[in-house]
């Protein structure tokens, strides 16, 4: 089973069972649009709009335009400027470093590798963008949209002639590196968070410290 369908089992069933309110309360969402959002992504995986024909480009409905929306739309209901920026800047440089280490592994996919190359740059996407975005919302929107710099910056490189490439945004679908990232994300701040938390003095003290909006 691929990484990216247990990962969306397991954020239906802390959905469904209530564990994952803390993080959902954090993205603004409440547990039917979480669902709702996750069928969207799900439904969404089986079609593909091609936007240019040469070089190919195709955008996948489930895999890049309904997390990225998603993203999107937790950005705009950011609380503070200094957020926002910390946010951006996160986004930013998770798509740098995400493409960083593309180059790095440039030799990867050629059928001798130990792990698929989209894991490992979704696994460290979402592990960057936790680093850098700091509180849950930042992490998700880091590791969704950071992604979306990487495949931007991979475009921007077909269509100026330095690769020759199809360039598929988000058409795994639900295998995406783009939604990979963001759960993986948003799931270290939550399980991260929740331990500095608790090693801390518990949600009181954390909950005093947060007031600003900066959660973590």
């Amino acid at each position: 089973m691929s990484l990216g369908i247990i990962l969306l089992i397991l954020t239906g069933l802390l959905i469904y069972f209530g564990v994952a309110q803390r993080v959902l309360d954090k993205l603004y969402l409440t547990d039917s649009m979480a669902l709702f959002f996750l069928a969207l992504i799900i439904a969404g995986s089986f079609f593909d709009v091609t936007l240019i024909r040469a070089p190919l480009l195709t955008v996948n409905a489930g895999g890049a335009l309904v997390p990225v929306v998603l993203a999107v739309y937790v950005l705009t209901r950011a609380g503070t400027g200094k957020e926002w920026i910390r946010t951006i800047i996160a986004v930013i440089l998770t798509g740098g470093a995400i493409y960083a280490i593309s180059l790095i592994f440039h030799d990867f996919g050629h059928g001798y590798d130990l792990i698929d190359p989209t894991f490992v740059f979704a696994i460290s996407g979402g592990i960057i963008a936790y680093i850098l975005g700091g509180s849950r919302r930042g992490s998700f929107i880091a590791g969704t949209l950071g992604f979306l710099i990487y495949d931007l910056i991979i475009l921007w490189r077909v269509l100026t002639g330095q690769i020759v490439a199809e360039v598929r945004i988000g058409g795994a679908g639900i295998f995406d590196s783009i939604i990979i990232s963001g759960l993986i994300a948003v799931l270290l701040a939550e399980f991260i968070g929740e331990s500095l938390e608790r090693i801390k003095g518990g949600h009181h003290e954390r909950e005093r410290g947060g007031e600003n909006g900066d959660e973590k």
